[in-house]
C-alpha cells in the first residue's frame, strides 16, 4: 500500500515536471488526455490539469460501470497527477534548452511517471486507463497502445500548435511510449 502511494506521488510529480518545465514553454503536446488538456490550455487558457480531468470524465463513466477495479485504482492517479500539473504550472525554469531536447526530456519524465504508476496498478486515468483495458483484452503492449492513442491526439492538435511544434511533439510521444514500456516491463 505504501509503495503504491509513493508510486502515485512520485509518478504524478514526474508528469507535472515533464509537462510544465519541458513541454509548455515550447507549446509542445503530449498525447492522450494530457495532450487534450494541453490543447485546451493553449487554445482557451484552461489549466492543463483541469482539462485532463474534464477530458477523462467519459472514460471514468465507462470504467465505473464496466471496470470498477480499474476505476478505483486510477482515480487517485488522475487527481494527484492533475493536481501536480496545475501546482507546477507557475514554475519558472532558468534554462533554455533546444526544443528537441525539451521534447525528449519532457516525454521521458512523463513516460517514467506514467510507467511508475502503471507498474503499481494505477494510472493517470484517461487514455492510460483505456490502454490498460485494451492491453488486457488484446495482449498488446500498453506502451504501444498509448503511443497509438497519443498519435491520434497529436493529429487533433496539429491545427493548434502548427507543423513544426507538431513534429517536435512527435518526439515527445516517442519518449513517453519508450519510457512507459521500459518502466512497466522491468517488473514483468
Amino acid at each position: 500500500m505504501m509503495e503504491r502511494i509513493a508510486a502515485v506521488l512520485a509518478g504524478s510529480m514526474l508528469v507535472g515536471v515533464g509537462i510544465n518545465f519541458f513541454l509548455i514553454p515550447y507549446h509542445l503536446l503530449d498525447g492522450g488526455m494530457i495532450g487534450i488538456g494541453l490543447i485546451f490550455h493553449y487554445y482557451i487558457g484552461l489549466p492543463t490539469g483541469l482539462g485532463v480531468i474534464l477530458s477523462s470524465i467519459p472514460l471514468y463513466i465507462y470504467a465505473w460501470y464496466f471496470e470498477k477495479k480499474l476505476f478505483l485504482n486510477s482515480l487517485h492517479g488522475l487527481l494527484f497527477s492533475s493536481l501536480c500539473i496545475d501546482i507546477f504550472s507557475d514554475a519558472i525554469t532558468g534554462w533554455h534548452l533546444p526544443i528537441y531536447v525539451s521534447a525528449v526530456i519532457g516525454g521521458a519524465l512523463i513516460g517514467l511517471g506514467i510507467g511508475l504508476m502503471l507498474r503499481y496498478g494505477t494510472s493517470t486515468g484517461g487514455t492510460d486507463m483505456l490502454a490498460q483495458i485494451l492491453s488486457r483484452k488484446s495482449g498488446l503492449n500498453v506502451g504501444l497502445l498509448i503511443f497509438f492513442i497519443d498519435g491520434c491526439v497529436l493529429l487533433f492538435g496539429l491545427s493548434v500548435v502548427g507543423t513544426s511544434v507538431f513534429l517536435y511533439s512527435f518526439l515527445t510521444i516517442i519518449a513517453v511510449a519508450m519510457l512507459t514500456s521500459v518502466t512497466v516491463m522491468r517488473t514483468a
